[in-house]
């Protein structure tokens, strides 16, 4: 029998039939998972979009690398936090639509082991999950992107491809010389250095930016290409994208609320800061309670959805302080209790 990862433990009979059967029956009964919104837009503690809310130039922006240290980003405390919380996947945003990357990649030097944090956010994560024995999924901006000089621009898509920079971002291609597959061919190749870098097992590939495609001839995305691609490398591994762009996702997930999902598992994302994903230094005070994140989990499991909780770490890396006390208090009730609405 071939090696199951260490998250399918139980699973070891239907995986030997159909490693990707087995990847949903166990994505059905983990019910519950940590998101990470994390990247160089903490720093400035005003909102994962800030670059395009604030139409901040692409070159000035790229400065941020250079005060990226995530010296409190500790993977095994995250990792044994999630199980404490009674969650059993954890999610990172292992490149936003700012496109810095944590993890190291060939493609470009635009990554957090390029800058002074000098580590693979990723891989520490990947393995610390996997060593308590819980799944690892990675986010992945794909339908947009702000620094990439051939990604959708916002003259051919709409779905908030591009900050609205006037006058425009020099770092774009444009025209004749825009060429969209070269975007594609490097996210490609970074969703398989994703895939195949590690020792510890990836759950999911968990696309987002699906407005974009949304917005135009989504063919031309090649999705699908990029689906059986993933399955090829690494066949229990699920793919999403948010609520579905092609009908052909393991799974939908939307946000804040369930959608048709055409019988496939569903997961609700949503986030304990109600306005933002990323850490909001003016957010303070404001997150959701433990009643309200049970309320959440109630809701979700009374349509047999998983909820996918974020929180945006600090600067810093660590996790956020108003956070950590609630969903811990959560994961104590659900050991008490079981979930609600099951």
């Amino acid at each position: 029998m071939a090696d199951v990862p260490n998250y399918l433990t139980g699973y070891e009979q239907l995986y030997a039939e159909d490693p990707r059967a087995a990847a949903v029956q166990w994505f059905r009964d983990a019910k519950y998972g940590l998101f990470l919104h994390y990247g160089l837009y903490s720093l400035l503690e005003r909102h994962e979009w800030v670059q395009f809310k604030e139409k901040i130039p692409v070159a000035e922006y790229a400065k941020l690398q250079d005060r990226f240290t995530a010296e409190r980003f500790d993977a095994d405390a995250i990792a044994s936090f999630a199980v404490d919380c009674g969650m059993r996947y954890v999610n990172i945003t292992t490149r936003h639509h700012d496109s810095f990357s944590l993890f190291e990649t060939a493609q470009w030097d635009f990554h957090s082991v390029a800058s002074p944090c000098g580590r693979d956010l990723v891989g520490e994560l990947a393995a610390a999950c996997d060593r308590q024995g819980i799944g690892f999924f990675c986010y992945y901006s794909h339908g947009r992107d702000w620094k990439h000089p051939h990604a959708p621009n916002n003259d051919q898509w709409g779905g908030n491809a591009r900050p609205a920079y006037d006058p425009p971002e020099p770092a774009y291609a444009t025209g004749e010389a825009h060429d969209l597959n070269a975007y594609l061919d490097f996210m490609t190749a970074q969703v398989t250095e994703l895939l195949t870098r590690y020792d510890a097992p990836i759950a999911g590939i968990w696309l987002d930016g699906i407005a974009v495609p949304l917005s135009g001839d989504r063919s031309l995305f090649r999705c699908q290409q990029l689906y059986d691609h993933i399955h090829s490398l690494s066949p229990h591994v699920l793919v999403s994208y948010k609520q579905g762009l092609l009908g052909t996702e393991d799974f939908v997930a939307p946000e804040h609320k369930a959608v048709d999902s055409g019988g496939r598992p569903g997961e609700i994302c949503t986030t304990m800061c109600p306005r933002s994903w990323g850490y909001l230094a003016e957010g303070k005070g404001k997150h959701r309670c433990a009643d309200d994140v049970w309320d959440t989990l109630r809701v979700a499991r009374e349509q047999g959805w998983n909820v996918l909780l974020n929180t945006g770490p600090l600067p810093d890396g660590s996790i956020d302080p108003e956070d950590e006390p609630v969903l811990r208090a959560v994961g104590a009730r659900l050991r008490k209790e079981g979930f609600p609405g099951e």
